[in-house]
């Protein structure tokens, strides 16, 4: 059976090039990882592999180029910064100069488990557990594919190759750079594999709208009678280890649709965070950094016993775990679902003043939303102080949002109130006080808090309106002590919760400015109240 496509890499623009590994599967790229010296092959058979100093998204180095056929869709700004074409020429042609005679391993695969939206990507990857990566993060396809598959779109991923700042005009000698044009991605000068999957993740945030399908950065899972539970959160926030739940079938853990027909994942695995994962409170995600085919990123272990200290955060505090979803024993096969009855909204408030889990009408969905609030600690980041920042990241995903968020908001609000979806506000931050006074809520909590929300109980609850922020906040939660639930009353001093919670009402009112004057006046009208 033939494992190489007829679609060859000379339409690419790649020639003279050294061997090329068509789609070799798990075992094989393990032996290549192994004789290239890329990785370690660790305790019970995972591969740990390092990234340099990249340990991170590189959001600064990312581009879209501006060229006629997307220009005037794009949401141009911070996020979405425009690369000149020209320069995107001159740069691929030094990019295929370096690539001549080196070898290079190719894997064919699709994103979007439903088949109405699924798209044949390829990924090119200068290194063998990259294309390991891409192997297990997208969806594999069946060996009578691989023949007639033809890319959508391409990643062409070169890590060691750097680019010259003043004359490629990048920001520094890492970039990521789309060109919707030419149905490609070139990434270089940085190894950290998530840019593989955020790059085709951006592309469907870009095309799939236009076809009236919500793209989210969130996770999804489905409960014993069907319902689906979508989770939206930065990283973080507990996405991955919320919706991965013993009771209920994963469908994904970061990127999904919802289309007319209900919701899929984009991916065919999960890329989850490793840092200090436990036995008792992340049972099936640890298990997953124990099985052969997982790729330990920046995970420490030790040379002469080959067994891995997932708390060991010396390289960087994003140790990574990228692994088939098919390695969760609770997967949905399918990787797709009906319409949500649930949606729910992560934060890590450290300011201690979002209440743990309030209910929220669909314009105060749609403007935390749009708002996409957490908070940082310093110590995760270069730069940040001990002191909690708020962060405010629109759609919980700014950097692979290509189009404007009220295009994303709007189709959501769409579908909310089509399907009449309830949504839940959830803080898996701090309680009775800030960071460094109150303390984490207890994931324990958190758990019996969704499992009421997604199980109906929590709506029979009485709830009470907070005053600031307008948040209807559950009297009682079986399973949880009343005196967590209203954060005013779990602050020991009430006049001092109400002056910080001014103060971070302020923030998000500052950060939605950006939004207002094309923002529907109840939306607006959602916001907190100063």
């Amino acid at each position: 059976m033939p494992l190489q496509s007829n679609y060859g890499v000379e339409h690419h623009g790649l020639t003279n090039t050294g061997n090329i590994f068509w789609n070799f599967n798990t075992p094989r790229l393990y032996e290549e990882i192994i004789k290239r010296r890329e990785g370690f092959v660790v305790h019970l058979g995972p591969v740990i592999v390092r990234t340099g100093h990249h340990t991170a998204r590189a959001a600064n180095e990312k581009f879209i180029v501006k060229e006629p056929s997307s220009e005037k869709k794009i949401w141009w700004g911070k996020v979405n910064r425009p690369f000149k074409e020209e320069q995107f020429e001159s740069l691929y042609l030094r990019l295929m100069a370096y690539l001549q005679g080196r070898d290079l391993f190719i894997q064919d695969c699709f994103t979007g488990a439903d088949s109405e939206y699924r798209m044949p990507i390829r990924v090119i990857t200068e290194t063998a557990w990259h294309n390991l990566f891409a192997r297990n993060i997208f969806i594999q396809a069946r060996w009578e594919e691989l023949e007639s598959h033809i890319p959508e779109f391409t990643v062409l991923h070169v890590p060691h190759f750097h680019a010259i700042p003043n004359i490629d005009g990048t920001s520094s000698e890492a970039f990521i750079i789309i060109h919707f044009g030419k149905k490609l991605v070139i990434i270089g000068g940085t190894a950290y594999a998530g840019e593989i999957k955020k790059s085709i993740f951006t592309i469907l945030n870009y095309l799939l709208p236009q076809e009236r399908v919500m793209t989210m950065h969130s996770s999804a899972n489905l409960g014993e009678k069907g319902d689906v539970a979508i989770f939206f959160g930065l990283s973080g926030t507990g996405k991955t280890t919320l919706s991965t739940d013993p009771d209920r079938r994963l469908i994904g853990d970061d990127e999904h649709g919802w289309s007319d027909q209900g919701i899929f994942n984009f991916e065919g695995g999960c890329y989850a965070k490793a840092i200090n994962l436990s036995k008792e409170s992340e049972p099936e995600i640890y298990e997953c950094t124990r099985k052969f085919g997982t790729i330990l990123e920046n995970v420490s272990f030790n040379i002469d016993t080959r067994r891995i200290d997932l708390a060991d955060d010396s390289l960087t505090e994003n140790t990574r775990a990228a692994y088939p979803i098919t390695h969760i024993p609770t997967a949905e096969r399918s990787k797709m679902g009906g319409h949500p009855k649930n949606i729910i909204m992560l934060t890590a408030d450290a300011f201690g003043i979002l209440p743990p889990i309030s209910r929220l009408i669909p314009e105060q969905t749609l403007y935390h939303f749009v708002s996409g609030y957490t908070s940082k600690i310093g110590g995760t980041e270069i730069g940040l102080g001990k002191e909690p920042q708020a962060t405010f990241s629109a759609c919980f995903g700014a950097p692979f949002m290509a189009l404007h968020p009220l295009a994303y908001a709007q189709l959501l609000k769409e579908k909310i109130l089509k399907h009449n979806v309830k949504c839940w506000l959830v803080n898996t931050g701090w309680v009775g006080g800030p960071y460094g006074i109150g303390s984490r809520i207890q994931l324990k909590y958190t758990r019996q808090m969704v499992k009421a929300s997604l199980d109906g109980t929590l709506e029979k609850s009485s709830f009470v309106e907070e005053k600031i922020f307008g948040l209807k906040i559950p009297v009682e939660c079986q399973g949880v002590p009343r005196e967590i639930l209203n954060p005013v009353k779990a602050w020991k001093n009430q006049k001092e919760y109400l002056e910080k919670a001014k103060e971070l009402a302020k923030k998000f009112k500052e950060n939605f400015q950006q939004f207002a004057k094309d923002c529907e006046p109840e939306i607006l009208e959602a916001g907190p109240k100063i």
